[in-house]
C-alpha cells in the first residue's frame, strides 16, 4: 500500500503531466493604511509605500509605534510619505473690516517617516482585517519539529542558513490557512538541509537564484511541504499551487520531469526529520 508520500508525489506527477495553472504567491497586502488612524494613504503615498513590498499594509511613524508600546527594530529603513493640507481663505481689510471676494488657498506640504509594522517589534496585535484561523494539526508539526529554526514575522517567505532563520509573512495576510502553513512548511523544508538536522549538500552555500543546485532545492522543499499538507489533510486546498510552483523550477532545469522523483526521496528525509520520525527511529536503533 502506498505512503500518504507516495500518494502526493503521484498526484503532483499527474497535474503536471497533465498541465497546470500559473503559481501564484499565496499571501496578500491590502491598500497601505495608518495602523493607529485606521486611515488609507492616498495618491503618490499609495506607490510610495506599496513598492516596498511588505506583505502588512499597515504603518506607523516612529512615535506612534512608541506611544503604543513597540518600537522599530533596529537597522531598519523607513519610507517618506508626504501629507497635503489645503485650507480655503479670505482677506480681510485691515481698516474696514470687510472679507474681499476673491478667495485664496493656503497649501502646506510636509514630510513624514513611517516603518511597516513587519519592521516594529513589541506592538499590540492589531489584527490585519482579514480572518485566517490556525489548523491544529498543522499547528502541532511546526511546534513539535525537532531542533527547529527560530522563526520570525517578515515581509516575505525565506529561509536564511546563515542564522538558520525562518521569515513568515504574518497569517492573516493568506489568502487562507491552508497556504499559510503549506508555506511555512516549506521554509522548514529547507531548514533541514542544514548540517545541523539532515544536511543537503550546498544549502548553506546555494548558487544564485535560478541555478541548477538552487532549483533543485526548491524542488525538494516545495515537495516536502505538498508532503506535510498531506499528512495534515490540507493537501486539497494546496496541491494544485504546489504543482504549478514545481512547474516553474523544472522548466528551468530543462523540463526534465524525471527530477521530481529523485528530489522525492530527499523531500521525504525532510518530512521526516520535520515530523520527528527520524529522530525516533534513530533513538530506537541505538
Amino acid at each position: 500500500m502506498p505512503s500518504s508520500y507516495e500518494v502526493i508525489t503521484a498526484q503532483i506527477i499527474k497535474q503536471l503531466e497533465s498541465g497546470v495553472i500559473p503559481w501564484r504567491k499565496p499571501w496578500t497586502s491590502r491598500m497601505p493604511m495608518n495602523l493607529k488612524s485606521q486611515k488609507e494613504y492616498r495618491g503618490i503615498n499609495v506607490f510610495l509605500l506599496a513598492s516596498q513590498g511588505h506583505a502588512s499594509p499597515y504603518w506607523l511613524t516612529y512615535k506612534q509605534a512608541a506611544s503604543i508600546g513597540g518600537n522599530v527594530r533596529k537597522g531598519e529603513h523607513g519610507t517618506q510619505v508626504t501629507f497635503w493640507k489645503i485650507s480655503d481663505y479670505r482677506k480681510k481689510n485691515a481698516e474696514t473690516g470687510v472679507i474681499a471676494d476673491n478667495d485664496s488657498k493656503s497649501v502646506l506640504l510636509r514630510y513624514y517617516t513611517v516603518f511597516n509594522v513587519l519592521q516594529c517589534e513589541n506592538l499590540p496585535d492589531f489584527g490585519t482585517g482579514l480572518v485566517v484561523n490556525p489548523i491544529a494539526d498543522c499547528e502541532s508539526v511546526v511546534s513539535e519539529m525537532p531542533n527547529a529554526p527560530k522563526i520570525i514575522p517578515s515581509d516575505a517567505a525565506w529561509y536564511r542558513p546563515s542564522t538558520d532563520t525562518v521569515g513568515i509573512p504574518p497569517i492573516n495576510t493568506f489568502h487562507g490557512s491552508a497556504e499559510y502553513y503549506s508555506t511555512l512548511f516549506h521554509e522548514l523544508a529547507h531548514s533541514t538541509g542544514h548540517t545541523s538536522r539532515v544536511g543537503r549538500e550546498g544549502i548553506e552555500n546555494l548558487n544564485a537564484f535560478g541555478s541548477e543546485s538552487y532549483s533543485k532545492e526548491e524542488l525538494v522543499a516545495e515537495l516536502g511541504a505538498a508532503m506535510l499538507c498531506g499528512v495534515t489533510g490540507i493537501e486539497k486546498s494546496t496541491l494544485g499551487n504546489s504543482a504549478a510552483y514545481i512547474a516553474t523550477w523544472i522548466k528551468r532545469l530543462k523540463d526534465d520531469s524525471k527530477l521530481i522523483i529523485s528530489a522525492a526521496s530527499q523531500a521525504q528525509k525532510a518530512a521526516d526529520y520535520i515530523l520527528g520520525k527520524a529522530q525516533a527511529e534513530g533513538s530506537h536503533c541505538q
